[in-house]
């Protein structure tokens, strides 16, 4: 059995590093490419990379700086955050980064999975799923950045995106970002055991029995911010990772 993936998640804007607490408060950490150079040191399994705030503010892609982050690491790369076209991913792509990470243009276009899968295959495409309770207390999923609400139950979509043809799904509760609380295993677990390809868990690591709990509850890869980018919770900005823990 391979060991389960841990991954890195780096939140950019205006090409700087940056962590959010439920997809709000926003707050600058660093800069990307040193961050990146000490994922290689510590030998991360991947690095998932999103313009958090992109497609919310209808920004294109900037291909310059994501170009210059892909080009520091040693390790497979992700790209999320204002790909809108099949040109975009092309773009992406010939940047440096092995997978595209999409969301909000899904609703609007999801033949656009099909598109990207011809020709790069499906385990180039992570479809995220970004998901929060509603005020009736049930789980929704949210487009834009977490600002409008979509409709769809998380495991709905999950399994809407399965066949279009993603090759993996990453869901992260909106509830959870930042807070260190844990992840949301029911959720994690909801989603894992209605569907057929992996599934990324993100959203509220604190330590590494976080990491175990996700994968116990079916998640097949782990991914976090503010525990790999910070020393504790409420303490200074401090990089770090896990190396060999194995889960």
């Amino acid at each position: 059995m391979s060991r389960t993936r841990i991954i890195p998640v780096l939140l950019l804007k205006n090409g700087g590093l940056y962590k959010t607490i439920k997809f709000k408060s926003a707050t600058y950490v660093g800069d990307p490419i040193n961050t990146v150079k000490i994922f290689n040191e510590k030998e991360a399994d991947e690095l998932v990379v999103l313009d958090f705030n992109a497609s919310a503010e209808n920004r294109a892609i900037d291909l310059k700086k994501i170009a210059e982050i892909a080009g520091e690491a040693f390790m497979p790369m992700a790209y999320g955050g204002g790909i809108k076209s099949m040109d975009d991913a092309r773009k992406v792509f010939d940047a440096g980064y092995e997978k595209v990470v999409l969301n909000s243009i899904l609703f609007d276009k999801p033949d656009i999975i099909e598109s990207i899968g011809s020709v790069y295959g499906a385990q180039a495409i992570v479809a995220a799923i970004d998901v929060k309770k509603n005020f009736l207390g049930k789980y929704k999923v949210y487009s834009h950045s977490g600002t409008k609400s979509t409709g769809y139950s998380p495991v709905e979509w999950a399994r809407k995106l399965e066949g279009a043809g993603a090759g993996e799904i990453l869901v992260n509760s909106i509830d959870q970002d930042g807070t260190w609380a844990g992840y949301n295993v029911d959720l994690v677990e909801s989603i894992a055991h209605q569907i057929n390809i992996p599934l990324i868990a993100c959203g509220g690591a604190g330590n590494t029995e976080d990491l175990k709990n996700a994968v116990a509850a079916g998640a097949s890869a782990v991914a976090a911010g503010s525990m790999f980018v910070y020393q504790k919770k409420g303490m200074g900005v401090l990089i770090s990772f896990p190396t060999g823990l194995k889960i």
